[in-house]
């Protein structure tokens, strides 16, 4: 199918906990608590990035929050805030003068694991993305239709912006399935 149509693929890895499936309980979006949670990309996939020219569509959301949870590792390292890959709920949410592209923020992260002389970024993320945010890697989504409530949902309104109602009216009207097993759809930014 997609191969045979010259669509690329590359494999990451986000170990998923329990906190990113928390209903939102609070007053504000920010004050809701995002746990850690540990990912790891080859340095094969990370090359592909960097060559890749086309348009980037994550499978799945933990795919998005790796993705772009990458993309804020290279930022720290070009502003030269450290090595360490752990990216913090609201770290992309800090004011900057200057955005990296993703060639710039891809090269640095390629150097910095020759540096290391390793083949796999390791690093832990608790990015929260809900509306406001400004995707940086990821250009469009398949997902399935996720709970109402959940920052799941916050991070599609954030992708789409305020479409993410009708869509969420069009699935509920025609009795999409949702959660993990449920129907999916392809939204883009």
């Amino acid at each position: 199918g997609l191969r045979k149509k010259g669509i690329q693929e590359a494999a990451l890895t986000l170990h998923v906990s329990a906190g990113t499936f928390q209903p939102i309980k609070v007053e504000t979006v920010e004050e809701h608590p995002m746990h850690s949670e540990q990912m790891e990309i080859k340095l094969e996939t990370i090359e592909k990035l960097l060559q890749h020219e086309g348009k980037i569509i994550s499978v799945g959301t933990t795919s998005v929050r790796t993705l772009e949870s990458m993309y804020w590792y290279g930022v720290q390292l070009i502003e030269n805030r450290g090595n360490r890959f752990e990216i913090e709920k609201l770290a992309p949410y800090v004011k900057r003068t200057y955005l990296p592209n993703r060639k710039e923020v891809l090269q640095a992260i390629l150097n910095e694991l020759d540096k290391s002389d390793s083949d796999t970024l390791f690093g832990t993320t608790s990015i929260f993305i809900f509306p406001g945010y400004k995707f940086q890697l990821v250009d469009g989504l398949i997902t399935n239709f996720h709970q109402p409530g959940s920052t799941l949902v916050l991070l599609i309104a954030a992708l789409v912006g305020e479409d993410w109602k009708k869509i969420y009216q069009e699935a509920l009207d025609t009795d999409y399935r949702f959660l993990s097993y449920g129907d999916s759809s392809l939204l883009w930014v």
